[in-house]
């Protein structure tokens, strides 16, 4: 080999490494480069506050965000939180803030557990952006994972009261057959309107509490094209329904507001009453506790009232999942329980007198004293002292 040839040679096998070298530095800054997206469009939840996030749910899983990671955000107008978990429900306490990837959802959301709305904490603006930082991959994954729950969209061979999560509600005084909770019987967002509006016919329901549309939300239902709920509109159309368009912030005024009109109006109208939400779990349990507790239910009735909804829809039980079930019962109606009787813990609970508590929270948030002693009346048959 003569010596032009080795020296051509050299140069070529020189170039090779340093390309080799290149591409491991180029490959090893991006292993290292935190995973992140930046400057994105954000959207404003006006019905139940939060921040949408301008990227799908799929989009942002398919970049390699997990439901477990630990995710850091920060807005363009330099409001920030860091270590935020992301799931896909809200397996957060109360007033905890997360990330959320919601099933029905479309978009990724920031929001808080039955709490403020972060938009209005953060003097969000419409042009304002954000950035999502993954902060630690997989710190919260047994929560996920213990938490994970899945709701069914399909009938199958579910029974129909199961299916709409349609029942009467029998605890404490309570008359028979006098209080009714569900999914929607108009918002087919679920495929329950037809089946829970059926059910409300069947179950001759004299007065319908809605507590999750607005007037203009109930128009838009009815003048979609699967809208199917005779019954729920000729109720409308005798005046027996009301919109009361709320939140999940039950902490916030304007739902103390909605509840005083929606329970006032109840006192003011013969049942039986049928009171729901979307799917008849959250706001329609935080509103049939208080119903409930006026009727002088026990802390036990409330609280396996509540629980039935996540056996009807995800089949949770104390004794099919015992840890999701403690975790929910923890979570969600305890932690109700104690914010509306002011009480200490959960053993203070079970020999409170609920009644008297339930009527004293109604009547700190602007419910008259004659109308909760109505509205007990209506639901039992007596007052109850």
């Amino acid at each position: 080999m003569n010596k032009s040839v080795k020296i051509v040679l050299g140069i070529i096998l020189v170039a090779i490494v340093g390309v080799a070298v290149a591409m491991i530095i180029i490959i090893n800054g991006a292993k290292n480069k935190p995973l992140s997206i930046k400057n994105y469009c954000i959207k404003h939840d006006e019905k139940f506050g939060g921040i949408y996030v301008d990227i799908s749910i799929e989009d942002f899983n398919a970049l390699g965000f997990e439901f477990g990671d630990s995710i850091n955000i920060k807005l363009s107008n330099g409001y920030e939180l860091n270590d935020l978990p992301y799931y896909n429900g809200y397996y957060v306490d109360m007033g905890e803030a997360l990330v959320v990837g919601y099933p029905k959802y479309e978009y990724v959301k920031i929001g808080i557990n039955y709490g403020d709305d972060i938009w209005t904490l953060a003097n969000v603006k419409e042009d304002d952006t954000i950035t999502l930082t993954l902060n630690e991959k997989g710190k919260y994954k047994d929560i996920q994972e213990s938490s994970d729950i899945h709701y069914v969209e399909e009938q199958g061979e579910l029974s129909d009261v199961v299916f709409a999560n349609f029942r009467s509600v029998k605890v404490g005084g309570l008359k028979d057959n006098i209080l009714y909770r569900s999914a929607s019987p108009i918002d087919n967002t679920h495929n329950r309107a037809a089946i829970t509006d059926k059910l409300a016919k069947e179950a001759g329901i004299k007065y319908d509490v809605d507590l999750s549309d607005s007037d203009e939300e109930i128009t838009e239902h009815i003048d979609k094209s699967d809208f199917n709920s005779p019954y729920f509109v000729s109720l409308l159309r005798d005046n027996k329904v009301i919109a009361l368009d709320m939140s999940m912030n039950f902490k916030s005024e304007d739902f103390k507001q909605s509840l005083v009109k929606g329970l006032t109006q109840m006192s003011k109208n013969e049942g039986p009453y049928l009171i729901h939400c979307v799917e008849g779990k959250d706001r329609t349990g935080f509103v049939c506790m208080l119903l409930e507790g006026l009727a002088a239910a026990s802390y036990e009735e409330i609280v396996d009232d509540y629980m039935l909804t996540y056996e009807n829809y995800y089949g949770i039980t104390k004794e099919t999942e015992p840890t999701k079930y403690e975790t929910i019962k923890a979570r969600n109606i305890n932690a109700m329980l104690l914010y509306v009787t002011r009480v200490e813990n959960v053993e203070e609970l079970k020999t409170a007198n609920l009644n008297e508590k339930i009527g004293k929270y109604l009547e700190s948030i602007g419910m008259e004293r004659n109308d909760i002693d109505a509205l007990t009346y209506r639901l039992t048959g007596a007052i109850i002292d």
